[in-house]
């Protein structure tokens, strides 16, 4: 197969969807490999270190979509990239379909195959969502902190305290991934932490593996208004699959809470889980409503792309050479994990969380995977 990877263009996004180890997994697979030039440069890898693990490199992103079959990519395609998708080519990247209506119809007209990271699934897990939560999760404390400083509009406090002078209270609502790894970061700079969930047996097991300044809560409309009102930070963590990510911090809310209190929402790429945030860059990354500072960062793992990149692509190569290796059909015939993975295929919305999101038809991805004698 012939695989194009082309430079990331969206704001200050310095990750690569393939490292030039996976270049030379590729090859010695008998694929091809086309790789936009400076594509991995913000990651740390030059143009020499692909070609020397056996890529073509091409001057421009024309050329890259012109020739692949499949496009590897690490964010969902941006209004530039819309023309250059052909027909039939099958893209492998981060969609977040859900909360973009543009994008959803724009892979609609292509008729392209949309088989995106975030809808992969391992049991009841997000193989390809899980590195970057990681990542995010503890980004997000990262960047509280640093928000929560005077200089930068917060409250001017340390999150840690220091001897005779309190913690910063940091609320983290959901008990995922991202979750976990915000109330790990901010119990170990030392926080007063908060984490809610609806589900009580995940409560009980965050409630086992969490250091002691840790505490666990069910997550409520009414536990969530009384807790706001002391939170220094508050971090939204909440992911529904392939779907729009439910308000739980509404407008009204804002009102209650403290003067410079940091809101910082991971779930800002599928519609947000903080009524009043809007997608931010790293370029520009916060905006100020009712004197509570809004971080809404919607690729926060960017910033970090060296440790990202990484991360990512040890999770998303045993999946991009299964697509290579068999094709994007029979690959997804014969893995469930990928089969769930596939969005928009030839025209239609094959994932009912998108078509719900924009009341668009639905077509059963099952149609699509029939041997062609079977639907005969």
């Amino acid at each position: 197969m012939i695989i194009g990877v082309p430079k990331e263009i969206k704001n200050n996004e310095n990750r690569v969807a393939l490292t030039p180890a996976g270049v030379n997994e590729m090859k010695k697979h008998g694929h091809q490999v086309y790789v936009q030039s400076t594509a991995g440069e913000g990651s740390g890898f030059s143009d020499e270190a692909f070609a020397e693990a056996g890529a073509n490199i091409l001057a421009t992103i024309e050329e890259v979509y012109g020739i692949a079959e499949m496009i590897i990519k690490v964010k969902e395609p941006i209004e530039f990239e819309y023309d250059l998708i052909r027909e039939d080519q099958l893209l492998f990247t981060y969609f977040h379909f859900a909360s973009y209506e543009p994008l959803t119809k724009a892979m609609i007209e292509s008729k392209s195959v949309c088989l995106a990271y975030e809808t992969v699934e391992r049991g009841r897990g997000l193989p390809l969502l899980v590195p970057m939560s990681e990542v995010a999760g503890r980004m997000s404390i990262q960047e509280g902190a640093k928000y929560l400083e005077k200089p930068m509009q917060g409250r001017g406090i340390l999150l840690g305290g220091v001897p005779g002078v309190k913690p910063a209270k940091v609320l983290v609502l959901g008990g995922g991934i991202v979750g976990y790894q915000s109330a790990k970061m901010a119990a170990g700079l030392g926080a007063d932490v908060t984490i809610m969930d609806i589900s009580l047996d995940r409560l009980r097991y965050l409630d086992d593996v969490m250091a002691a300044n840790v505490t666990t809560m069910m997550s409520s409309e009414y536990n969530i208004r009384q807790e706001i009102k002391e939170a220094d930070l508050v971090i939204g963590a909440v992911l529904i699959p392939g779907a729009k990510a439910p308000h739980l911090v509404t407008r009204d809310m804002l009102k209650d809470m403290k003067p410079g209190a940091v809101l910082v929402d991971v779930a800002v790429d599928q519609g947000g889980c903080i009524e009043t945030c809007k997608p931010t860059t790293h370029a520009d990354p916060i905006f100020i409503i009712d004197d509570v500072v809004h971080y809404c960062v919607a690729n926060m793992p960017g910033a970090v792309p060296y440790t990202s990149t990484l991360a990512l692509t040890n999770a998303t190569l045993p999946y991009a050479l299964e697509l290579a290796n068999k094709g994007w059909k029979k690959a997804c015939q014969e893995s469930s994990e990928l089969k769930t993975g596939l969005n928009v295929v030839k025209g239609d919305v094959v994932y009912k969380a998108v078509a719900e999101a924009f009341d668009l038809p639905y077509v059963p991805v099952e149609e699509y995977l029939q041997d062609e004698e079977m639907a005969v």
